[in-house]
């Protein structure tokens, strides 16, 4: 277990370092396995959608960070950026990311963009602090990194008596938020033949 792992603020020149990261956690994601189901391509768009993620977080929230080398990405939006942000995602390149994929790919992310919009409007139409993304290098996992990049998210939520709010496509994952707070809201799976994908809220403390 890695011990004083400070996290601090992702830079602009380290948006494509954060999204080659992200890239490589969210690889064998099911979500990821559905969008992307040419495993050819997978890894190329995989890390080219991640690095529009990542920049279309840095336009919207807070992207946080390990100091020193981009070991992992924690991502989170503020009251009132919570929705998906057409505009956004132009400006970040994620749409053009999405297209390049593949018309199927990304018929297939919309898809699950608005299903997953829908479950958060719905159970979360309050004010909160939403975290859609948080990965840690593949051979950096197992030593705390997640947990350190979620405490200052969390932290800040608290300080403002926030709830918080995720999905997540990976069942392994429910008992790491479960850890932090979070409990499961909706289990679904998404449309057309997609994934099982689970949302959990956490209280502010």
């Amino acid at each position: 277990m890695a011990t004083n792992i400070e996290i601090v603020g992702l830079t602009p020149n380290q948006v494509s370092d954060g999204g080659q990261v992200l890239g490589r956690a969210f690889l064998d994601d099911p979500l990821i396995l559905f969008v992307l189901p040419d495993e050819e391509k997978r890894e190329r768009a995989t890390l080219r959608v991640m690095t529009a993620m990542t920049r279309y977080g840095t336009l919207r929230g807070t992207v946080d960070t390990t100091s020193g080398t981009v070991d992992g990405v924690a991502m989170w939006f503020p009251p009132g950026e919570t929705g998906n942000s057409i505009v956004g995602m132009f400006r970040s390149g994620l749409i053009m990311a999405m297209l390049r994929a593949g018309f199927s790919s990304a018929r297939r992310f919309s898809d699950c963009l608005s299903h997953g919009e829908k479950l958060h409007k719905r159970d979360m139409p309050g004010d909160h602090m939403y975290l859609p993304l948080l990965g840690v290098e593949p051979n950096r996992q197992g030593q705390g990194i997640g947990s350190a990049l979620l405490a200052p998210g969390l932290a800040r939520a608290d300080s403002a008596g926030l709830p918080c709010y995720l999905e997540t496509s990976r069942e392994r994952n429910l008992p790491f938020y479960t850890r932090h707070g979070f409990e499961v809201i909706v289990e679904d799976n998404l449309p057309n033949g997609g994934p099982r994908m689970w949302t959990m809220k956490r209280e502010p403390r």
